[in-house]
């Protein structure tokens, strides 16, 4: 099914994402079956799959870090990222995002969209990126293509059109037809326990008026004239569907059941005429302007970069500016890597994407040359919980602070603290599963025994009201540093918001540049000790002296400020929260509710559908860390419930949370004064 009869780029660049268990794996596994890529299919379920190539991958069944992989078709070289479906890897999801010029999303047909469906379609579309909708699992029980295109038009988009009709479903599934091909309406079948042929004519008339109805909406011409004939003009909607899906206008739906290939060469068909190719503002001639998205180490090539190439061409032996980290880099190799599979091909043009090996210093989020073509970032991954890591044996200490510093450069986010003076590890994690992948990796990667400690939430802080900080620090000299900072309340979800109306001729620009730099490290830890943030610090006056200043004075006075101003306005703690939708036997409602209540959660009035009721609200993190266990007893195994972060909100009174400082607190501006001058030893 090529619809897109224009003339294409030879590349196209795409995403595979899904909630997990959605079959993002076995769809991928599939097309590279199919395309001819790989000889035999691999399974997840046995561990055999191409794009799951890391033991603690196969040994799990899910999909742990994104996988780049490469494939022809129809004389298109596709670059594909399989991404993790898991919550707890996320982040994997959020670096993939950047570097894509479409999208698959996945959905089952039987459990329809899910919570991380939706969080990454919000991402999808906040970025713009073309996508298309592969409702998977049509052979399953239960599955209902036309449910499962309305809930994607109410939760998802309005424009998201079928463009095949599912013959069949359940164990009756044999494929799909083209809609856009005469006759295929009548070929449709009817799901198991539906009332057979006319069902079957009515969803297949369904599923064309909406089809139509949606391209018909981008076209007036189109829609006067199927309003007056009464009939689709297939010629016109085939030449108008591939212009705006890759436009993102409008989200082609097909149907399909991986497991068994079937609907796989119609996805592919999409995924090359229904997506776009790279943008054409980025000329293979021109300037070099591409982006790191991922680090990897090989045991034989070392440390990996994965590149996105925007503008411009690099070549082996090359020495490429990395603008982020303000160094030249020789590249050593290009290299197209395959799962496990790798070659070198000696150059990275714009629109491509490849791993380079050389860069030593390179890091996730890196701009190399110019930024001018690389779009920004997509937050969507934000770690709720901390933990602290403990090593078995005492000689492998430093082995596994260097391995925890190797695990960190390939997942940012896990923002290794190493406190050497107490001599302890913590790390940020998403969820339990990544504390469980950690503890595999770094037992079957790097041969090292570690046990976590129990998960603690991650809490924030935010000034209780307005007020000012200041501080002169003035002695023991030779030091001059006098600051005056506005401490303001900001809206949930600002984070921080800095401004300076210093006047230059009292505090020079390049001190105002150095205060400005040093005010977020002074918020990483406020009166109790978690970051401070959701604020307004305006720096309004400052003086340095002639000769009595050093700029480094600034890095002292700065945090010894801040505190002062928090110490006056008061803090107020923000505690995690996260949005549920819950599943549950009606008989089973009652005890949940309550279950609810008990654990501060708020909740919509429930719905009840058949003998189900389903159940949407908020949750504190804090109190709801063992109820996904919980859940499963009071259900009997019969409830579902995903969830999604939902935002930091202020927490109710009595509740505290403090965590232990590191180094010596600003506050007491003598001791601070010493410790940072190397003059005191941390007690």
């Amino acid at each position: 099914m090529v619809l897109n009869g224009g003339e294409h780029g030879r590349i196209r660049n795409i995403g595979i994402f899904a909630h997990v268990d959605a079959g993002k794996t076995t769809t991928t596994e599939q097309i590279l079956f199919h395309s001819g890529r790989i000889r035999s299919l691999g399974s997840v379920d046995d561990g055999t799959a191409q794009t799951d190539w890391m033991e603690v991958e196969r040994a799990r069944g899910i999909s742990v870090r994104a996988a780049a992989t490469r494939f022809t078709w129809r004389d298109v070289t596709v670059n594909v990222v399989d991404t993790p479906g898991h919550v707890d890897f996320l982040s994997e999801v959020e670096r993939s995002l950047r570097v894509m010029d479409g999208a698959v999303l996945i959905i089952s047909a039987v459990e329809g969209v899910q919570a991380q469906t939706e969080v990454i379609w919000h991402a999808l579309r906040e970025r713009g990126i073309p996508t298309l909708l592969y409702v998977n699992k049509m052979d399953r029980v239960g599955a209902d293509a036309l449910r499962t295109l309305v809930q994607i038009r109410r939760l998802l988009s309005g424009m998201a059109a079928p463009v095949q009709l599912p013959n069949g479903a359940e164990d009756r599934f044999v494929g799909s037809n083209d809609l856009l091909r005469r006759g295929a309406a009548v070929e449709i079948s009817s799901p198991a326990g539906s009332n057979g042929e006319d069902n079957a004519g009515a969803d297949g008339e369904r599923f064309e008026q909406l089809l139509v109805e949606t391209v018909a909406e981008h076209d007036e011409e189109l829609l006067l004239q199927y309003m007056e004939s009464g009939e689709w003009p297939k010629k016109e909607l085939r030449a108008l569907l591939p212009r705006l899906a890759c436009r993102g206008e409008l989200f082609p739906v097909l149907f399909g059941a991986s497991n068994k290939g079937i609907g796989v060469e119609p996805l592919m068909d999409a995924m090359i005429g229904l997506l776009p190719p790279p943008p054409a503002a980025g000329k293979a001639d021109g300037p070099v302007s591409g982006v790191v998205f991922r680090i990897e180490r090989d045991p034989a090539m070392g440390r990996i970069a994965y590149v996105r190439m925007y503008s411009g061409t690099i070549r082996n032996r090359d020495s490429v500016r990395n603008a982020t980290r303000e160094i030249d880099e020789k590249v050593t190799q290009v290299r197209k890597i395959d799962g496990q599979r790798s070659e070198d091909v000696g150059m990275l043009a714009a629109g491509d994407i490849a791993a380079v090996c050389g860069w030593n210093q390179a890091r996730i989020g890196d701009i190399i040359g110019s930024d001018a073509f690389v779009p920004g970032e997509t937050r969507m991954a934000v770690p709720l919980l901390t933990v602290q890591v403990r090593w078995r044996n005492e000689a492998e200490y430093t082995a596994v602070v260097a391995a925890l510093h190797e695990l960190a450069d390939e997942d940012p986010l896990l923002d290794l603290q190493w406190l050497q003076e107490q001599r302890e590890l913590h790390v940020k994690v998403m969820g339990p599963i990544q504390v469980e992948v950690l503890t595999h990796m770094l037992s079957s990667r790097f041969g090292l025994a570690v046990d976590f400690g129990a998960p603690s939430v991650i809490y924030k802080e935010t000034p209780a009201q307005a007020g000012e900080g200041f501080i002169a620090y003035t002695m023991p000299k030779p030091c001059w540093a006098i600051l005056r900072f506005r401490i303001e309340p900001g809206e949930l979800g600002s984070g921080l918001v800095y401004s300076s109306l210093a006047r230059p001729e009292r505090l020079l620009e390049s001190y105002q540049n150095e205060v400005a730099r040093r005010v977020p490290e002074a918020l990483r830890q406020g009166m109790f000790g978690w970051e401070v943030t959701d604020l307004k610090v305006t720096l309004l006056e400052g003086e340095h002296h002639v000769w009595h200043t050093h700029p480094l004075d600034f890095a002292v006075a700065t945090p010894m400020g801040i505190m002062d101003g928090l110490a006056r306005t008061g803090v107020k703690l923000l505690e995690p929260m996260v949005r549920f939708r819950m599943s549950v036997p009606e008989e089973t409602g009652g005890k949940i509710m309550n279950e609810l209540v008990q654990m501060r959660g708020q909740f919509d009035s429930p719905e009840v559908r058949g003998e189900r009721m389903e159940i949407e609200g908020i949750l504190p993190v804090a109190t709801s860390l063992d109820f996904p266990a919980r859940f499963g007893s009071f259900t009997k195994g019969r409830g579902v419930m995903s969830t999604v972060f939902a935002g930091y909100e202020e927490c109710p009174e009595g509740v505290q949370a403090e965590r232990k400082r590191t180094g010596v607190n600003p506050l007491d501006q003598s001791k601070y004064i010493l410790y940072v001058r190397k003059a005191l030893a941390q007690s």
